[in-house]
């Protein structure tokens, strides 16, 4: 989790974390930051690959990777491999030659799941982002394309306890009207799924909020995401992309997990859950 920059790390020892420790301080090219991104979700493996399989696996050239690595500050790629595999020892990784495709896809799930629950042992960014959403009176949620399902999720539930939630999943010309509506109305925050591929049209709509003066939250895919830059509080999730497409429970978990540290900032969350209870059961809402 990181606040302002969208490049610190939470409150553990893991190896994800020291690599992003590392990056931090560092203005990284879009390229780079798909390195680091990489380097992150592969950082067991990372201190033994060389620069060409470190290419491979973020899928840019080999002399970006030695840019890369002098722009951290070391002498080439071999100065940044011995430093990582100093604070970033390998750990265990799970044998998984005898899953099948759809098997590694939930395993690699289950890591990204691990990886979010070692960035929650520090519960601050979450608490302050809780803090923002619950104050913003309207609240707008936004989320185009691949996130618009989170978005949507999160703003479902997010109206049963909040006085006025706005939905923002579709883009066009009408999307920074509606940003401004929602200032007008007293919005304060706003908050943000973005999950890859990332529409140029939701960077230029979250730069927009921030000229605004909204509190920008952002729930991304990495903490070099192109939305870094464009949010005030960016809280990182990572995706799968082992199947043909993404998948995204990491950031759906995210996501619920915000709602109850909004909800601790609400004082009458309680109170309008129990209502909607007793409404569904007048109503027969539900079957169960």
């Amino acid at each position: 989790m990181s606040a302002t920059d969208g490049t610190g790390g939470g409150g553990t020892d893991s190896p994800a974390v020291r690599l992003q420790t590392l990056f931090e301080g560092h203005r990284l090219t879009p390229t780079q930051r798909r390195i680091a991104h990489s380097m992150v979700r592969r950082a067991s493996e990372v201190p033994f690959l060389s620069s060409v399989e470190l290419a491979e696996l973020a899928g840019v050239s080999q002399p970006s990777v030695t840019r890369f690595a002098v722009a951290l500050g070391f002498d080439g790629y071999p100065a940044l491999r011995r430093h990582l595999r100093e604070v970033a020892p390998a750990e265990p990784v799970a044998d998984t030659g005898s899953c099948n495709e759809y098997q590694q896809a939930v395993e690699a799930e289950i890591e990204n799941l691990r990886h979010l629950a070692e960035a929650l042992a520090d519960p601050a960014p979450v608490r302050e982002a809780g803090r923002a959403l619950a104050a913003s009176r309207p609240l707008p949620v936004l989320g185009l394309r691949a996130a618009a399902a989170q978005a949507h999720g999160f703003a479902y539930f997010a109206a049963k306890v909040h006085a006025d939630v706005r939905l923002f999943d579709e883009g066009g010309t009408m999307l920074h009207d509606r940003i401004d509506a929602a200032v007008r109305a007293g919005a304060s925050a706003l908050l943000c799924f973005a999950l890859p591929r990332h529409p140029r049209e939701v960077v230029d709509a979250l730069a927009h909020a921030k000229g605004a003066g909204l509190t920008v939250v952002t729930v991304a895919d990495s903490a070099f995401a192109p939305v870094a830059k464009v949010s005030d509080l960016l809280l990182p999730a990572a995706v799968g992309t082992g199947l043909a497409f993404d998948t995204a429970c990491a950031p759906m978990l995210l996501g619920r997990v915000l709602l109850e540290a909004m909800c601790d900032d609400l004082p009458d969350a309680q109170a309008r859950l129990e209502e909607f209870d007793t409404k569904a059961a007048a109503r027969g809402l539900f079957v169960d």
